[in-house]
């Protein structure tokens, strides 16, 4: 399958390397051309996971964003939401009828995405679907070497829109056979993990976040108390999906941690395997990093404006926005990625269902 990969993020290169081992015709696309110089040089990238570390061949690198969507079946952006934007902006001219975009996850960028897509290409029939997780635990260590600590075994995903499921899952399922069908693209959203398990770990970790060099929030971060916090915090979006009629599993992210049950997107002893890598011991940035830009200015308010428009209450998200705000001095629900700034917050819950299963309209 031809396969183009969007970015240069950590998850950017696991994606492109697994793709490649798997047989896809890949193409990288990265925006500075520089930027792919190592890899070319290489001739692929240096992979080590738990099969070991080996060698990946990728020669179809491109800084032509055109010639990387042209022909491609599907496109994959494993980047953060906050690239959403312009990255819809810049790709919507480029889409072809037929192709499955993937965010990898979404935040319900894949309804940004299509709006943009008709306000440029009307009538262009493009699927967009998006997950509840980057499908990596990655980091990159060099500028041709990716460790994977782990690969999502489970991945929830909705499409955009959703008359164009079979389509999409089709493709989908050939490139990420661990995906898992969901109803749309808000019940996709609605799975992500990250406004979950991030929030709460940077703003109850803020004192030790500012006071040592590096910082494991998912290590000696990830304490008892901080813990029932994030279950209910999790437990909010899991009652704001069945508010809204989506259907179990729910993925809660309680499963991540525990050691039996119902396994969770990234398998059994996941949590392990992230915080034995000491990968994600670093410096993090309370105004800066990914953790407070995407997954909290963009995805709390994301599920907080969700849960105003379907009447839910949603206290615990409402409040740690509210304490983010704070930090960073920044509004983060009125700037952020919500129903309101989307256009929906005034529609009806039939009206929003009919956009879901048919698409954006002007």
């Amino acid at each position: 399958m031809k396969v183009t990969v969007i970015g240069g993020g950590h998850g950017c290169f696991a994606a492109a390397a697994e793709f490649a081992e798997k047989g896809h015709d890949v193409c990288w696309w990265r925006r500075d051309a520089a930027a792919h110089r190592a890899v070319k040089d290489a001739g692929g990238l240096q992979v080590k996971d738990r099969n070991g570390s080996r060698h990946v061949p990728i020669s179809n690198l491109t800084s032509d964003l055109r010639a990387a969507v042209s022909g491609a079946e599907v496109i994959v952006i494993p980047l953060p939401a906050t690239t959403h934007e312009d990255l819809a902006e810049k790709m919507a001219g480029l889409f072809e009828s037929g192709q499955v975009v993937y965010l990898p996850p979404g935040t319900f960028g894949s309804y940004l995405f299509a709006r943009k897509l008709q306000q440029v290409q009307p009538g262009v029939d493009v699927s967009f679907a998006e997950t509840g997780t980057l499908p990596y635990l990655a980091r990159k260590h060099g500028p041709a070497e990716v460790v994977v600590s782990g690969y999502a075994t489970r991945l929830p995903t909705g499409v955009f829109p959703a008359r164009n499921s079979e389509h999409a899952f089709a493709a989908l399922e050939q490139v990420y056979p661990a995906v898992e069908r969901c109803e749309d693209a808000l019940s996709g959203a609605l799975m992500n993990a990250g406004p979950i398990i991030h929030p709460p770990l940077i703003l109850m970790n803020a004192g030790p976040l500012e006071h040592f060099e590096t910082w494991d929030i998912h290590n000696e971060g990830t304490q008892p108390s901080i813990r029932r916090v994030t279950d209910s915090l999790d437990q909010e979006r899991i009652d704001l999906r069945k508010t809204l009629g989506y259907k179990a599993p729910h993925f809660p992210l309680k499963d991540h941690y525990a050691q039996e049950g119902d396994e969770w997107m990234y398998g059994r002893a996941a949590h392990d395997e992230l915080t034995d890598s000491g990968d994600w011991r670093e410096d993090i940035d309370l105004r800066t990093h990914r953790y407070m830009l995407e997954d909290t200015a963009i995805g709390l308010s994301f599920f907080s404006s969700v849960g105003r428009w379907a009447g839910q209450p949603m206290h615990i998200a409402e409040g740690m926005l509210a304490i983010a705000s704070a930090i960073t001095g920044t509004n983060l629900y009125a700037s952020g990625r919500t129903f309101e700034s989307l256009g929906l917050a005034n529609k009806s819950v039939a009206e929003v269902q009919e956009i879901l299963q048919k698409g954006y309209t002007n």
